[in-house]
Order: structure tokens, then sequence, then C-alpha cells
């Protein structure tokens, strides 16, 4: 009774262990999803870190590049002395502005050739200037006449095609004006810094793993025993441009220098902060991937423990059964010796 009541403790031992065992087993599944899950925020990590760095590049070389370019325009703005008795020769004109001996002259962006001779005759009363048509293009003719002084200059900015004084008096020669302005390469150069940004956006959105994106703000919480009591919370981000204090450049932004190096502080702050949250789920995830061989152990220690309590030595009861085995053919051969000699007995009679 008593070795009945002591196999009957056993299994239910067993029993116990093994059901804890099976309670680890299935917490198993979610400790490796979640092994899953941090690794892909990392690996997420690594991929936004460098497009970062592209973004660096980008803004270092616009830091590079000249802030401004100085180009001659296709037809230079004229400025010459008048022509008295001569004249000054256009093929077409396409004037944006003329001011002549002070005189400002109405224009519009783009006028044909009558236009531009009806607005400069409209102003000869003060400018001593006429202009004609000469078949080919327009001829500008100084004068005495006017309230104006025709010994003024004549500035036409705009397109000028054929440019030179025919021949006359004091024949001027057209000024070259020079044109400094913002280098459009660093313009394009802000394009595609916007660009990189948009596509860390995109990566961040992509870095999750079975529902679940700590790049993205969620958070994940991995239990480690049956009973929840022992657990880690791993804390999301949000690392889209924006969360790593990245924002679209307007145009323009690349323009001054000055701003170029705060765009490439931030960028250094975004590097430092994706380094650091880097190196927190590099903890985390060693954490979880210890407690998953831990509990693989655990499980394997924990069905030894059971087997140990209810499987039979296999050599111990081979041998007990031998030994029955052997008493089953001593009795039997007791039996049939002891037959033999009754009936030794009974031939005597």
């Amino acid at each position: 009774m008593l070795a009945a009541l002591a196999y009957a403790a056993n299994f239910f031992t067993a029993s116990a262990l093994n059901s804890r065992a099976g309670d680890l087993g299935q917490l198993l599944d979610s400790v490796s999803n979640a092994v899953q899950t941090i690794a892909a925020a990392d690996k997420g990590i690594s991929a936004i870190t460098k497009l970062v760095e592209s973004a660096q590049a980008t803004a270092r070389q616009a830091l590079q590049t000249a802030a401004t370019v100085v180009t001659t325009p296709a037809s230079a703005a004229v400025a010459h002395a008048p022509v008295v008795g001569g004249a000054y020769t256009a093929a077409s004109v396409t004037a944006s502005s003329i001011t002549i001996n002070g005189t400002s002259v109405t224009t519009t962006a783009s006028m044909t050739k009558s236009d531009f001779i009806a607005a400069i005759n409209a102003q000869t009363g003060t400018t001593g200037v006429t202009a004609s048509d000469n078949g080919t293009g327009v001829t500008l003719t100084a004068s005495t006449s006017g309230s104006g002084n025709p010994d003024g200059n004549i500035n036409i900015g705009g397109t000028i095609t054929g440019t030179g004084l025919s021949t006359g008096t004091n024949a001027g020669t057209p000024a070259v004006t020079e044109v400094t302005g913002a280098n459009p390469k660093r313009e394009e150069l802000r394009t595609q810094y916007n660009e990189l940004l948009t596509q860390i956006d995109d990566l961040a959105k992509d870095a999750s793993f079975n529902g679940v994106n700590l790049l993205d703000g969620d958070n994940l919480e991995v239990l480690f025993n049956e009973d929840g009591s022992s657990k880690l919370n791993v804390t999301g981000v949000t690392f889209d441009a924006a969360g790593l204090g990245l924002t679209a450049l307007a145009a323009g932004a690349f323009d001054l220098n000055t701003d170029i190096n705060a765009t490439m502080t931030d960028l250094k702050a975004g590097i430092d902060t994706l380094r650091t949250q880097a190196s927190k789920f590099g903890s985390n995830l060693s954490v979880v991937e210890t407690r998953q061989d831990f509990t693989k152990n655990m499980i394997n220690v924990l069905e030894t423990g059971a087997a140990n309590l209810t499987l039979a030595d296999s050599n111990e009861e081979a041998a007990n059964l031998l030994a029955l085995q052997t008493r089953q053919q001593l009795s039997s051969t007791a039996l049939s010796l002891a037959s033999q000699a009754d009936q030794q007995v009974l031939r005597l009679f």
C-alpha cells in the first residue's frame, strides 16, 4: 500500500512537471517572435543610419559647392551714348526695361517690334530719342530736340539680338553686365536631401515583424515564465525623419553656408540618437535570446525530471523479468519432478 502511494505521488509530481514544461513551451513561441521583432527594429535602425549618412554627404557636398555663380546673360544690358545723326540697330527686341536719359519707358515682358517702337516714340518729347523700323530691326536715333538731355545714356535691359551701333557720331559699345546669383547646383542637392528624408519615413514604416513595429511607436512585452511575473518591456520609438529632428527644406535652404551647417548639426544629432537606440535594442535582444536559451534548457530539465519519476529503469526491469522467468522454469521443473516421484510410488503397488 505504501509503495502504491509512493508511485501515485511520483505520478502527480511528474504530471505537474510536464504541465509546466508545456506552459514554457507555449511561451517559447512568443519569445521567439519577440527576438525577431527586436531584430527587425535593429536592422531598420542600421538602414536608416545609412540614409542619414547619405543625407550628411549631400549636405556636405552642398557646403563644398560655391554658394554663388557669376553668369553672363545671353543678351547683356545695353548702355551707350546716344548717336547724334546715327542709329542703334537691333535685329529683334524682347525688352524688359528701357531707360532713356533717366526716363523710364513703359515695357512688357515680351514686346513685338512695333510695340517696342511705339513705346520709344511715346517718350520722344522727353527723351529726344526716336525709333523706326529699318526693315530688319529697329533704328534708335538720338537728336538734339526734346526737353530731355540727348547726350544722356540709352539703357535697354532684355534680349537684344544683333548688338552694335550703326555708323554715326559717338557710336558706343554695348556693356556686358555679369549677374551673380545662387548656385543652382545647391538647389539640386537640396531636392536630393528632401528625397532622402522621404525614404527614411518609408523605411521606418516597413521595419515591422508580425504586426509590431518598434520604430513606429509600438511597444513590446515579452513574458518569460508561466505566471507573467518575469518579463521584459521593450519601449518603441518613432524614427521617421521628424522623429529624428529632420525636416524637409524649403527652396533656397542650401543657399547660405550657415543654413547648411545648421542642417549638418541636426543630422549629427539624428545619428547620435540612432546609435543610442541601437545600443538599447541590442541589449534587449541579448536579454531575450538569453532567456530563450534558458527556457529551452528548463523545458528539458522538467521533462527529464518527470521521466525519472514515472519511467522504469530498463536494466532493472530486464533483470527482474529474467529472475521471474528463471523462477517459473524452476517451479515447472520441481512440479515435474514431484509428479514423477508420485508415479514411482504408485508403481510399487
